[in-house]
């Protein structure tokens, strides 16, 4: 198993409540890439940082809409016009079966890590942007100086980006790598039955798509039943807060190690797909009532 999962039963609320937290010296500094309207990544990551290292700065973007149409036309050279509709069927069913319940389930935990972190000091310098690859974007971020940076966005950085801080750049992957590379991770390993491989990556960024070297897996137990994917992706960052700001440090201060993946078996993965989605339900309450009935004496 590649994750370091949490207790059985584990619940999010334990993991922010009853904390008492010391600031520690800013030894590192960091810079936050996201985008403007995740307020878990806007405020709860970026404070979350904030309470490590010194956040050097916050590029926030802020993306045309015409950026989302070349996203779908990317989709449908990737799966075909009528694999396309089944990836719109499963964004329709999303947001009228599972947006209400996972916008209160998001607005819960930005509540606790409120609650947790301190607000960012107002000094803290944000840039606004369309893009992060844009040559103001490059300036501001060598003017911050940071010794790594956390990318949380859609964008695939360019090199004059990523290779700005000493550090490196690195993103917390949805997806164990390099087995579910790209965006969906999460969902694909649920939907393939592949459930060891439910959780994030830390990795560096480099010039390939969630190719670069991994520095650690981070899981929980999830519910595959009563959870959505989109929930399930957030916590296996949430849930191991404390684990990924000590692989940060140990990337910072030089003593981290890489994870050999040249023997693994590599892929991309697309958009989500309504019929994998309700096929992975259906087995995974089967696979609740089959356990169910081996508990019983």
């Amino acid at each position: 198993m590649y994750l370091t999962r949490c207790k059985k039963g584990h619940a999010l609320r334990a993991a922010f409540e009853g904390m008492e937290f010391a600031r520690l010296p800013a030894s590192m500094k960091t810079l936050l890439i996201c985008h403007h309207d995740d307020m878990l990544d806007r405020i709860g990551v970026a404070r979350w940082l904030a309470s490590f290292s010194e956040l050097a700065g916050v590029v926030e973007i802020r993306e045309p809409g015409g950026r989302v149409w070349r996203r779908i036309r990317r989709e449908v050279r990737r799966v075909g016009l009528l694999r396309f509709l089944d990836v719109l069927a499963y964004r329709v069913y999303e947001r009228l079966a599972l947006a209400r319940s996972d916008a209160a389930w998001q607005a819960g935990v930005l509540e606790r890590l409120c609650t947790t972190y301190p607000p960012l000091p107002e000094r803290t310098p944000v840039l606004v942007t369309p893009s992060p690859n844009t040559p103001a974007a490059a300036a501001f971020i060598r003017s911050c100086g940071p010794d790594i940076i956390l990318a949380r966005c859609k964008s695939l950085l360019s090199k004059d980006v990523f290779a700005i801080p000493a550090g490196g750049t690195f993103v917390l992957h949805p997806g164990i790598c390099p087995e579910y590379r790209n965006a969906h991770g999460c969902f694909w390993a649920l939907a393939s039955g592949d459930l060891d491989k439910v959780g994030a990556t830390l990795l560096q960024v480099d010039q390939g798509v969630d190719t670069g070297p991994v520095y650690g897996y981070f899981g929980y137990a999830f519910d595959e039943v009563a959870e959505s994917p989109s929930v399930i992706q957030r916590r296996v960052v949430l849930e191991n807060f404390d684990s990924i700001r000590q692989a940060l440090l140990d990337v910072a201060a030089g003593r981290a190690s890489r994870i050999d993946t040249s023997r693994r078996a590599s892929a991309t993965w697309g958009q989500p797909w309504l019929t994998k989605y309700l096929r992975w339900k259906y087995r995974a309450r089967r696979r609740r009532r089959e356990g169910a009935i081996a508990a019983v004496p």
